[in-house]
């Protein structure tokens, strides 16, 4: 997984509008890059509307916020209109851009295994390098950690 100083990974991603988004968009900005493993489920729920209800004092702070999941735009979509979501929702379907950063991990359930999302975000400076990385974040804490480590 990155650490802070490391230089983000490039990456450009079709988004829940049907545009591309790219690390480059973000140029000259703080930007939240989150990864969370599924659409509509009540974890991920309940982190982006955390984020949603949260996103006027990120952008107060300068940053940005988009999300990134193995799901379809389409999913996105739905996802997006469902709970009325303020920020871009990208989708990595082939996992490329969660590999590049780290968070393409084997998790377990019910005494299986299988690789998906590990719930983890990055801030990403004005310069493109990683400033603050958040591993194995809990879903209904996330947004109040990331506003504490911008306010302070």
């Amino acid at each position: 997984m990155l650490s802070p100083g490391d230089a983000a990974p490039d990456f450009t991603l079709p988004a829940d509008d049907g545009s591309s988004v790219s690390l480059g968009d973000f140029a000259g900005r703080r930007l939240l890059v989150y990864f969370y493993p599924k659409d509509d489920t009540p974890g991920c729920t309940t982190q982006a509307c955390d984020l949603r209800d949260d996103l006027p004092a990120f952008s107060s702070l300068g940053v940005d916020v988009v999300g990134v999941s193995p799901d379809s735009v389409k999913s996105h979509v739905k996802f997006r209109d469902k709970y009325d979501l303020n920020f871009p929702l990208l989708a990595d379907e082939d996992h490329a851009v969660a590999e590049a950063f780290g968070v393409w991990k084997e998790k377990s359930m019910y005494g299986r295994t299988f690789m998906g999302i590990e719930r983890s975000s990055f801030l990403i400076d004005a310069e493109g390098r990683i400033e603050q990385a958040w591993p194995k974040v809990k879903a209904g804490k996330h947004a109040a950690m990331v506003k504490e480590y911008l306010e302070g």
